[in-house]
């Protein structure tokens, strides 16, 4: 309405989608995909011989060898056995393509196999066991499917790692009034930014298999590890390197994406979802399940081909994909140290060291003052935080209470993606900013 702002931009620090913050496509993938989708470019000479060849394989696997036409409904068989083998090269274990279900990003294929396992009424409805905080994506589709949404605690003081425990509690707590049936892991955590150790991962597939629980393994954010001594064990490796009987016999189903990684590319809609030892009768259903909306939107599956079929040594496309991934990782690992490193200089913030992922979830003290105000005003006292900050610097942070959190504690989750001297400003101005309010509700 030209009421004058004290700031120039809004920073949508809300959100991980990195293009939009200004992250550079990486070439490769892009050049793959552009030659699917625009096939007279096989004749331009500034296009590299290995981008070509994956371009010629993936049209050859395409419905009149064009991107527009419908692949079958679990993605293009090329694709699925590419994924497959990525996998293998992963783990070091074996990987079938027709375990593997493409896409239209991980968050469709989360909610397929949610769909799969949601069932019962009453006491015998499935109950869910999701992190808190949580990505919402899961209490969005347990409450669209009328499932139960049972919470576990990440310990906050122990860099939010999970605690078995603590998936004793709930799934005790559960059992009184539901079926706890599924259990969902965030690995790299999202909005926490932890990665989980293996040995934490060992423990809750020894759980999973005692509690009879199947597994969700969200691991979207593989790509994305930042701190020392951090890696990323996939709940696949893990289960088959502790062998039988957990390899034989916990069901588990792991997601990843091409949106987040060093890729980013949020807005071509790719992911897959691999399963391992589900019933052959329920795999059927699965099958029927995906079949309903015909397929995945094909430029997403032919995107993430390229990344999981990436050059190799000695390929021209090579060295500059490489430059370009490790360049996307570092800056991402500079600006994870970074973020911590701001806020906990400031009295009242405290932030646990962002080990991986896209996003910091930071603990802020509120004063009593400010609950008060925020409570007049029908508001979460985060919420309340947020909206002042939005307002008076333009920062936009999504608040704690979206994601769930313990009773009592405020956060605010937001991304590491804006450029590092944006990301810099933008922390000075927001910790600048909260101890102004913190001295204005005192």
């Amino acid at each position: 309405q030209g009421v004058p702002k004290p700031f120039t931009e809004v920073i949508k620090a809300n959100i991980g989608d990195a293009h939009a913050m200004g992250q550079k496509p990486i070439t490769f993938l892009r050049q793959v995909t552009a030659l699917c989708l625009c096939p007279d470019l096989l004749a331009s000479p500034n296009i590299p011989e290995d981008a070509k060849a994956r371009a010629r394989r993936l049209l050859a696997a395409c419905g009149g060898h064009s991107a527009g036409a419908y692949s079958a409904s679990p993605g293009i068989e090329l694709v699925r056995g590419d994924v497959a083998r990525f996998i293998e090269r992963r783990d070091g274990i074996a990987a079938r393509a027709q375990d593997i279900f493409l896409s239209t990003g991980a968050s469709d294929a989360i909610v397929s196999i949610l769909k799969l396992l949601v069932a019962g009424e009453g006491p015998t409805r499935t109950g869910v066991l999701v992190p808190i905080p949580q990505y919402p994506l899961y209490s969005a589709a347990i409450a669209e499917l009328s499932a139960v949404q049972l919470n576990y605690y990440l310990a906050e003081d122990n860099c939010w790692a999970l605690d078995v425990a603590e998936l004793r509690r709930a799934v005790t707590e559960g059992r009184r009034h539901c079926s706890p049936r599924v259990l969902c892991i965030i690995n790299p955590g999202n909005p926490t930014g932890q990665v989980q150790s293996r040995q934490c991962i060992e423990d809750v597939i020894k759980f999973a298999y005692e509690e009879k629980l199947f597994l969700m393994a969200d691991e979207v954010y593989q790509d994305n590890i930042y701190a020392e001594g951090s890696a990323f064990h996939s709940f696949k490796k893990v289960l088959f390197e502790m062998g039988p009987p957990y390899s034989e016999v916990v069901e588990l189903a792991s997601f990843h994406s091409v949106s987040k990684g060093f890729m980013g590319e949020c807005g071509f809609r790719g992911g897959y979802v691999e399963v391992v030892n589900m019933d052959p009768e329920v795999h059927q259903q699965l099958s029927k399940l995906v079949s309903v909306r015909l397929c995945p939107p094909v430029p997403g599956q032919i995107l993430l081909d390229a990344v999981v079929d990436p050059p190799q040594p000695g390929e021209p496309s090579y060295e500059l994909f490489m430059a370009e991934k490790n360049e996307v990782l570092s800056n991402l690992a500079h600006k994870a140290r970074l973020t911590q490193e701001i806020f906990n200089r400031t009295p009242g913030i405290c932030c646990n060291p962002v080990q991986g992922a896209m996003y910091s979830f930071p603990r802020i003290h509120l004063p009593p003052r400010a609950c008060a105000a925020a409570q007049t005003q029908g508001q979460a006292p985060d919420m309340f935080f947020c909206m002042k900050l939005l307002e008076e610097t333009g920062i936009c942070v999504v608040p704690g209470s979206g994601f769930g959190q313990r009773e009592g504690t405020f956060h605010f989750r937001m991304t590491i993606l804006p450029p590092i001297e944006k990301l810099q400003v933008l922390l000075e101005k927001l910790s600048s900013f909260y101890t102004k309010f913190v001295k204005e509700f005192s």
